[in-house]
């Protein structure tokens, strides 16, 4: 707390020189950056103090956890995509600022330059995690009390920081706990995201609440990836009603169930192409029912970074319709490759 043991710093630039462990002193007496904690091990999990603690950059070998990995940006793990832009949220923790785009895409709806290539943040105003609302707080200011009243697993209440599905502010889900915490490892484990059956509308009410901090008042992970990319999530963006044909991929809107449809053939739960569920289960579930379960934002993009262009989960280049693939795109569009 006084930043000094053994006569040195406690809070200093590592050996490896990575920038987001801080100079210290850092506020609310940390050691580090939210990457301070969240990005320091060449494993996906580390532990510290006898705590396991989820990597958000790292090099491990056996995978990524649920969100992604910022390290696809900065290329210290191997992506598909060239460039490393595109691979990801491009925060300004990781010392790099996005070259290509200055505002987030297709965040015409809303307040298009907020957010910039220049502020983007891990949390605050300025980024996903905690308050979004002030910008004269630090980060860690903005997520205070969340770590220390972490509601973990179901989150169904999300009017704080602390019980909002992983400290998004006003995200219900359900957080996978348990052997394959924080990951989404096969159809038995992995996290619930919370969906609806239509799309915010364009209008203030839909991205503020309390305080006027930025959360979706349909309290789903697509809501809360549209309070920035409106264009993208909002009905009014997506064509202007639920029905086909929509301007763009639509998001919080049912998967098909019609016979003479092909989505109904997607009935297996797929950690390449998740669903969102209308209600917040208790347990992770291995069934998808087209008719009641919902496409979200991440069932195509991960949160963090992947290896592939656009944050998609998968290779695009590689969706060719009718050349015989498998995965991707033709989880859900089940004859798209045949």
């Amino acid at each position: 707390m006084h930043n000094s043991q053994d006569g040195s710093a406690m809070a200093t630039y590592g050996a490896d020189g990575k920038p987001w462990k801080g100079t210290g002193p850092l506020p609310a007496l940390t050691r580090g950056t939210c990457l301070g904690c969240h990005g320091i091990g060449t494993a996906k999990i580390v532990t510290i103090g006898g705590s396991a603690i989820p990597q958000v950059y790292h090099t491990d070998a056996s995978g990524d956890l649920a969100g992604g990995n910022f390290a696809y940006i900065l290329g210290t793990k191997s992506r598909v995509t060239a460039d490393g832009n595109s691979a990801g949220h491009n925060v300004v923790a990781l010392g790099q600022n996005e070259t290509v785009l200055t505002v987030p895409p297709s965040g015409e709806k809303g307040h298009p330059t907020s957010v910039t290539n220049t502020n983007l943040r891990c949390a605050g105003k300025y980024g996903c995690h905690g308050t979004r609302v002030d910008n004269t707080k630090t980060e860690l200011q903005q997520l205070k009390g969340a770590h220390h009243q972490n509601v973990d697993g179901k989150c169904d209440t999300a009017d704080t920081n602390y019980n909002s599905y992983r400290f998004l502010r006003g995200v219900k889900g359900l957080e996978n706990t348990g052997t394959y915490k924080w990951q989404n490892y096969d159809a038995d484990n992995h996290n619930e995201y919370f969906g609806a059956t239509t799309p915010m509308s364009d209008a203030c009410g839909s991205c503020h609440g309390s305080g006027m901090a930025a959360m979706p008042a349909n309290n789903t992970i697509s809501g809360f990836c549209g309070t920035c990319h409106g264009s993208y999530h909002l009905r009014e963006g997506i064509g202007g009603d639920i029905s086909s044909p929509f301007t763009r991929h639509p998001t919080d809107v049912v998967l098909p169930s019609d016979v003479n449809k092909e989505y109904k053939d997607y009935t297996s739960y797929s950690v390449e192409a998740p669903v969102g569920r209308t209600t917040v289960p208790a347990a992770p579930s291995s069934t998808v029912t087209p008719g009641t379960d919902v496409v979200t934002c991440l069932s195509c993009h991960a949160a963090h970074a992947t290896p592939y262009a656009d944050m998609l989960r998968w290779d695009y280049s590689g969706m060719v319709a009718g050349g015989g693939g498998s995965g991707g795109c033709f989880t859900c569009h089940t004859q798209k490759d045949d």
